[in-house]
């Protein structure tokens, strides 16, 4: 299974942030799209192991301190999509009531 073989070379040749490999380069050595390799290290991610990113890579966590680093910078995603979002829909009142479309 390609999540299996994923975490295995994540635990093998990415072992700590120094370590780390781009996401572009992870997707061509198991030959998958950038976007497929997101969704698989969301799914590794909830099942509880300790795959952490930055702005350069990915890598598999050997300290606490690479996990908080990993979880402040989703918080920071979290928030910044939380505030588009909110412009988002302070924007719908532009287009009026009755103008088509729906929320959720």
């Amino acid at each position: 299974m390609l999540k299996d073989r994923l975490l295995a070379f994540l635990q093998a040749t990415c072992s700590g942030r120094k370590n780390r490999m781009s996401g572009a380069r992870l997707a061509k050595v198991f030959g998958i799209s950038v976007t497929a390799l997101r969704k698989l290290i969301n799914q590794l991610r909830r099942e509880h192991h300790p795959i952490c990113s930055d702005r350069y890579g990915y890598f598999y966590a050997v300290t606490a301190s690479e996990v908080y680093g990993t979880i402040s910078h989703l918080y920071g995603n979290v928030n910044g999509t939380m505030a588009a979002i909110h412009g988002l829909e302070c924007s719908l009142g532009r287009f009026g009531a009755g103008s088509g479309g729906s929320h959720r």
